[in-house]
């Protein structure tokens, strides 16, 4: 795939338009269903994706390390393949398990007419040597759902079933406005879709700073899967999305609430252990996209400062227990 195989996520009037996941077959224990087998499975993954980081932290969370094995791509994109994803920082520049040196090529092993761009996070089938299924949104969810039987002792249910449909509808609004909105403000061909997209994002957040005033979490006491997809974008707002896609009316810190409740998932399990400022930095700002250009000057911002990721959050004075995940946690399996 080079430069010139892009595909095309740009409306006609400027806006920018992700593409749609080909590779959407379920997990679960019906017929027609991809089996829910430990070992079977490798996610594959860039510390740098959003997307991506919202599987690895629930995969964290459940402890379903031992059942999903994890192969990290490097966070910056190969020069002459922009839309790719390398393996490059693997001995011999080659994923250990898979045996390929770019993201594409196990794509278009599945799927020798696939045009997409080759995405992450990715389920591949170890077994088939295949891609088993692409769908970020989700993802998480299958996690926390049909693969329960190999979730940890007492592990946390991050999607309880009564919230269900509350979770469902705010996840969508999160998606739509914040963790893909910031990528419409970045993306934007036309000052009218970037201003559009920018008062969208930052009406949201305005929403959820108000409505993390008197909660803890999106949903009280306890971390749900909403809390998890806002994070990913979150973590990444100040050290790429404020500057590389203009995001600019405020940052993160500047949020009374969103910033208090950011550092306190950052200190969270899964969360905090699982980000990577570093490798964020160098993608969205050294790294080459389906937005750059190869004689646009690469300059690494030396800013923000991080430490002030590890400073008194003091939200637990919101929660009734301090322990995050005792509320719902889950007895039976």
């Amino acid at each position: 795939m080079t430069s010139q195989q892009k595909p095309k996520e740009i409306s006609k009037d400027g806006k920018f338009v992700r593409q749609t996941n080909d590779f959407t077959t379920p997990f679960g224990n019906e017929p027609g269903q991809l089996p829910v087998e430990a070992g079977r499975y490798r996610l594959l993954w860039s510390p740098v994706c959003p997307w991506a980081h919202r599987s690895v932290i629930v995969r964290r969370i459940l402890g379903l390390e031992d059942a999903i094995s994890l192969g990290t791509a490097s966070p910056m994109r190969p020069k002459l393949l922009h839309v790719d994803w390398e393996f490059s920082l693997d001995p011999d520049g080659v994923d250990p398990v898979m045996g390929i040196r770019f993201m594409s090529e196990i794509y278009q092993k599945t799927d020798p007419e696939y045009s997409g761009r080759p995405t992450v996070p990715v389920f591949v089938d170890v077994k088939e040597q295949k891609v088993a299924n692409n769908d970020y949104f989700r993802l998480t969810n299958y996690l926390e759902t049909v693969w329960a039987p190999f979730h940890k002792e007492h592990a946390p249910d991050l999607y309880p079933e009564e919230l269900r449909v509350e979770i469902d509808a705010l996840n969508d609004i999160i998606f739509h406005d914040i963790n893909n909105g910031v990528y419409k403000c970045g993306f934007a061909r036309s000052q009218e879709a970037y201003e559009e997209a920018f008062d969208t994002l930052f009406a949201r957040l305005d929403e959820l700073d108000e409505r993390l005033s008197t909660k803890r979490f999106l949903f009280g006491d306890y971390v749900t899967d909403s809390d998890i997809r806002l994070y990913a974008t979150l973590a990444r707002f100040d050290v790429a999305y404020y500057n590389a896609f203009n995001t600019n009316r405020n940052r993160l810190i500047d949020f009374p609430n969103l910033w208090g409740y950011a550092r306190d998932l950052y200190e969270t399990k899964g969360f905090g252990d699982t980000t990577d400022f570093h490798s964020i930095k160098i993608h969205y700002h050294l790294s080459t996209t389906i937005d750059s250009h190869e004689d646009k000057p690469k300059i690494l911002p030396k800013g923000p400062d991080l430490s002030v990721w590890h400073t008194p959050h003091n939200r637990q004075a919101l929660s009734k227990k301090e322990e995050k995940f005792l509320i719902r946690e889950v007895q039976q399996k």
